[in-house]
């Protein structure tokens, strides 16, 4: 398989194996969404770590593969595209994509569906689908604009360029670098401490805060609303308060 799901300790891995660059073919793209939707499911997966493996991310999409396909083709191939990205996206649970090597193109977008970048010193991103003729078109022109903003994308975007991991870092592209060595480790540490928090706050707040930068104010704070007072019908809700009270901060265990 191009993509596995592989899981202990409450962390998915999401697994990228489709050497030598872990290329996102077709059938790569929809594996991915099968397993995304897979882990959204499971109640044994409470976090998820996206990986291509210690030397590269993914290098995007198979440019022999794309080049085979006409308007038509593409026309009815461009939303299942999206689709497979958005599905990783939509995981209401934490996720964190650990960068090795290249992340161009599908490979950038895909890191983007994350909620945490972590970089190895050796991982070069970017979006050079300009240099084709094309665009991104598998989120790219949206998430990437979201994170570093329109001004930052569009430099990206119109130049094709690739950035190191410390310019990355700089732009708000990656959100830690590290030893590459060390990436899928911090990853994997960093998605295990949050699958022993509550499960259902966690999701809300993605879910709010995703919902928010989608829309107007006063629609993100009704989400934020809704989801608070949600949260007190909780057990994980009493667990937290009743430790609070009575240890202290921070020493709370959630189902």
């Amino acid at each position: 398989m191009t993509v596995n799901l592989e899981v202990a300790d409450g962390v998915g891995t999401l697994r990228l194996d489709r050497p030598p660059m872990n290329a996102l073919d077709v059938a790569t793209q929809d594996r991915l969404k099968e397993l995304a939707e897979e882990a959204t499911r499971r109640d044994d997966v409470r976090a998820v770590v996206i990986y291509g493996g210690e030397k590269v991310f993914a290098a995007g999409a198979d440019i022999k593969e794309m080049q085979a396909m006409d308007h038509t083709a593409m026309v009815l191939r461009a939303r299942a595209l999206q689709d497979s990205f958005t599905a990783v996206a939509r995981i209401p649970k934490p996720v964190v994509a650990a960068v090795t090597g290249y992340a161009l193109g599908g490979g950038c977008e895909l890191a983007l569906c994350a909620d945490y970048r972590i970089a190895g010193e050796n991982a070069k991103l970017g979006q050079p689908e300009i240099l084709l003729g094309l665009i991104p078109g598998a989120g790219g022109t949206q998430r990437l604009a979201r994170l570093v903003g329109p001004s930052r994308a569009k430099d990206l975007i119109f130049t094709g360029r690739m950035v190191k991991a410390d310019e990355a870092l700089t732009l708000g592209l990656v959100d830690r670098v590290v030893a590459p060595e060390d990436v899928h480790t911090e990853a994997h540490a960093w998605a295990a401490k949050l699958a022993q928090g509550p499960a259902i706050a966690l999701r809300a707040a993605k879910e709010s805060i995703d919902t928010g930068l989608e829309t107007d104010i006063d629609t993100g704070l009704a989400v934020e609303r809704n989801w608070f007072a949600g949260l007190f019908a909780t057990e994980d809700r009493e667990r937290g308060m009743r430790s609070f009270v009575e240890e202290g901060p921070g020493k709370a265990t959630f189902l």
